[in-house]
């Protein structure tokens, strides 16, 4: 364990500026901010600006707040340089007047941009419980990556940023693994849940909490961002414009209010391009994920964008366009779901499987770090994304002009209801038990569903009992009650023997006996089961 005294050598603020981060605030043809830290014993700060190659500096007065984290108490600083001239590359430092950074340079956005690139990255985090948190290796890639992609305009991440983000050790480590890099080019953070994560002791990892108001985040980053999001959700939920885009940055907490903002934030942009980046991923590739946090609460938001980028499950997918519960072939009939990899050697924890719902996935188990490069020329935006060794393992492009995504797939649609549990098809074990309806009420084969969840069955005459998820339910044949584990259960019609001599029991029974939900894809034609524990279901071997 180490003391706030002891770490004051180590990352603790001092006199000198440091932590200098760009952030795109206002317009970006105009403007530019800067944050900075230094110890508490300062309060007042500036920065200067001019255009390079000439003399004249311009003094922005910078606005300040005192951060009292875990293991520091320091003053924080953020100057918006306002008044700039469109494509111009400028110089500038940030500090008082006795203690100043040196000069780092940016350039403003062309006016009427509609081709330009920017880097996509996602659960960055690193470190344990031991100080400090060493955030080299990302520092490397990144600067690596730039070297290769010398036109990225700024970059945008999904989420866990920092492995514990309610600790400064955390976020002193990311800060310090992005200098040299987030001083020239703006920093756009989207939060995760690791980045409102924290422990009553971060070094025993003790109490493990969240902060639903995400406070570290949204404290140390108060003055980056656009101050425009959904009353009482600010910081953590921002939006801000770039050339012929619109970008909005969803956090994790208050998806009710956040949906609201969402509708109204991107009716009022006419940019060719809506792009989000929300943590939590809607259409995941992992086996046991659950998306019940952000969908279908924030749905009609979240569908009005073009392409909606994601983290959180250190794995890669991309989605067929999705809308209202369907599945399509055309970037205009939907939302293309794009969820990154790990951009700091962190595999997946959970193990990815391909999902109807995307036409493209990379389980990225080895150890490397990955991002995606989107370049936008007109109406059509290319997506790659690669490995830190080289390897592009998936290109794609949505092409508004010709409403088309390359390379070619169509999502499936089928003559027969599929099933399919967290975006998985049940496979052969339910290729001859499609889902039935009968008068409006829909069915599945009980006993191969929760055999196929790993449950555990019991099968007798007439009668089909299931057990997981910590409840049972046993259905009989011909009758319209069930029998569980919290008393009898009214069903919206009665048991039936189905296809292959299987008990078809009613999906809404299902449902409500196992803290389940579904829905029906009316296009693709498929039932979809989803159920928000994370739990493997194994069955029981006496």
């Amino acid at each position: 364990m180490i003391t706030k005294e002891l770490w004051k050598n180590i990352r603790g603020s001092n006199k000198q500026p440091d932590q200098i981060m760009l952030s795109i605030k206002g317009d970006a043809c105009t403007s530019m901010t800067v944050r900075w830290r230094t110890d508490v014993e300062y309060n007042k700060g500036y920065a200067l600006c001019r255009e390079k190659g000439t003399e004249n500096w311009s003094r922005y007065e910078a606005v300040t707040e005192t951060f009292e984290s875990d293991m520091d108490t320091s003053t924080l600083y953020w100057a918006d340089m306002n008044g700039l001239k469109p494509d111009t590359e400028y110089e500038y430092n940030c500090g008082n007047d006795e203690f100043r950074s040196e000069n780092y340079s940016f350039r403003t956005s062309p006016e009427n941009l509609e081709k330009f690139e920017f880097l996509c990255l996602s659960d960055i985090q690193t470190g344990d419980a031991e100080p400090p948190a060493d955030y080299s290796r990302l520092n490397s890639f990144v600067k690596d990556v730039l070297k290769k992609h010398p036109n990225v305009r700024f970059i945008l991440t999904a989420g866990d940023n920092t492995n514990c983000g309610q600790t400064d050790i955390q976020w002193t480590g990311l800060l310090e693994g992005m200098k040299g890099i987030m001083e020239y080019i703006p920093l756009m953070m989207a939060m995760g849940n690791h980045d409102d994560m924290g422990f009553s002791s971060y070094f025993t990892k003790e109490n493990k909490y969240y902060s639903e108001k995400a406070e570290y985040f949204s404290k140390q980053f108060k003055y980056s961002y656009a101050d425009n999001g959904p009353e009482d959700w600010k910081t953590a939920n921002y939006s801000f414009e770039y050339g012929n885009a619109h970008f909005t940055a969803i956090g994790i907490s208050g998806p009710e209010f956040v949906n609201e903002w969402l509708i109204k934030d991107t009716a009022a942009t006419d940019k060719t391009w809506k792009f989000g980046s929300h943590h939590f991923p809607i259409c995941y590739a992992g086996s046991d994920l659950s998306c019940d946090d952000s969908y279908p609460v924030m749905m009609e938001g979240m569908e009005k964008f073009d392409v909606m980028f994601s983290g959180h499950e250190h794995c890669f997918s991309r989605s067929y366009p999705r809308r209202n519960e369907n599945l399509y072939d055309k970037p205009s009939q939907g939302t293309v779901f794009y969820n990154l990899a790990s951009g700091n050697h962190n595999p997946p924890g959970t193990r990815s499987m391909p999902k109807l719902w995307n036409s493209a996935w990379y389980a990225n188990e080895d150890y490397h770090s990955t991002y995606a490069i989107a370049s936008i020329d007109g109406k059509k935006l290319t997506l790659t994304s690669c490995t830190d060794d080289g390897r592009i393992y998936d290109k794609c492009v949505i092409d508004k002009q010709t409403d088309t995504i390359e390379p070619y797939a169509c999502a499936p649609v089928y003559n027969s209801t599929r099933i399919m549990f967290k975006g998985a098809d049940l496979g052969q074990c339910a290729a001859q038990t499609p889902a039935e309806q009968k008068d409006g009420v829909w069915f599945v084969p009980a006993a191969i569903l929760f055999r196929y969840l790993g449950a555990d069955v019991e099968l007798t005459a007439g009668k089909a009992k299931l057990m997981g998820y910590k409840h049972t339910a046993e259905f009989t044949e011909g009758s319209d009650i069930a029998v569980t584990d919290l008393g009898e259960l009214k069903l919206p019609a009665a048991v039936y023997r189905g296809k292959e001599n299987q008990l078809y029991v009613p999906v809404d029974g299902i449902c409500e006996a196992f803290n389940m939900r579904y829905s029906y894809y009316n296009r693709n034609n498929i039932i979809s089961f989803e159920m928000e524990s994370q739990a493997f279901l194994t069955p029981t071997q006496p």
